[in-house]
């Protein structure tokens, strides 16, 4: 096998505590990540040359600040028998969104290089080499919900096939996430310690109202222009969101509703005033990805 083709699908945060400060300069978090049917899309092939090529349709990210230059020199330095690849990336996931656009390729990137050359690694093993690329990558190797742990490497698979849709709206600002840590670091603690645990139960249990009743980020209290982000949350709900929420450390903004007439309808009613997507859940009936076995 020469080429291949794979998904690299988004997620949202359906709760988010940051809690403390660990001696490495990271946080521990706990949070609910729903990967959802928003992704971008990859080509992987292998080349006659001994390097990585990227070709994308966003060419800032054709340079090797590109988490997935970072991942192919990390693998080259660990298997011997890598030669080059030509990557082809067709972004359709916003960026500095939320969303986890630049993990989720990374994950993606790394389970087809697992693939493409055969280097039989372990589930352990990917995650292992996700964890150093960044926090998100770890949580994106699985095509389902999942609460996860620690800096995130630590996952537990929610058990649900609950389907459920999403309006995404990507206001226009920017959000510095290493000062958003920092006014998180001088706040009190404040730990909504049952919210991940009533979201779990939710998705087991296929009630979005509790869900949306229990939506969290902790996120909200310190990102800047909370009036801009209070006003897309009221107008979600007002076009008939059960809930909505700030993903990530922003800048996009969900809206869960309990059917696709809904959303669609308020999709089509934002869709002129903001940047605006209209998504569903997605939990894959394997549960976890097929190549991490």
């Amino acid at each position: 096998m020469e080429k291949i083709y794979k998904k690299a699908r988004a997620k949202i945060n359906l709760s988010l505590e940051v809690l403390e400060k660990r001696k490495d300069n990271y946080h521990n978090l706990q949070s609910v990540f729903q990967k959802i049917n928003l992704y971008d899309e990859l080509w992987i092939q292998k080349t006659n040359t001994n390097q990585i090529e990227i070709t994308t349709n966003i060419e800032t990210l054709n340079n090797q600040e590109n988490i997935i230059y970072k991942a192919y020199i990390k693998l080259k330095e660990k298997y011997q028998k890598i030669t080059g690849i030509h990557v082809t990336i067709n972004k359709k996931i916003p960026m500095q969104a939320g969303l986890a656009g630049g993990s989720t390729d990374c994950a993606s990137f790394i389970l087809t290089m697992n693939e493409l050359f055969s280097l039989n690694m372990s589930k352990n093993e990917m995650e292992e080499i996700g964890k150093e690329l960044g926090a998100d990558v770890v949580p994106c190797f699985y095509n389902q919900a999942v609460f996860a742990e620690g800096i995130g490497e630590k996952i537990t698979p929610i058990d649900t096939t609950f389907k459920y849709y999403i309006v995404i709206i990507q206001p226009k600002m920017s959000c510095n996430t290493k000062e958003m840590y920092q006014k998180i670091d001088q706040q009190e603690q404040k730990i909504k310690q049952n919210t991940a645990k009533l979201i779990v139960q939710a998705l087991e249990q296929n009630q979005l109202k509790l869900m949306a009743d229990n939506l969290y980020n902790r996120f909200e209290e310190v990102i800047e222009n909370k009036e801009l982000i209070e006003e897309i949350k009221e107008e979600l709900v007002k076009q008939g969101a059960c809930g909505s929420l700030l993903t990530g450390s922003g800048s996009c903004v969900f809206g869960l509703f309990e059917n696709k007439e809904i959303a669609q309808k308020a999709y089509q009613n934002l869709k002129d005033k903001y940047q605006t997507y209209l998504c569903c859940s997605y939990n894959s009936k394997r549960g976890l990805r097929k190549e991490m076995k």
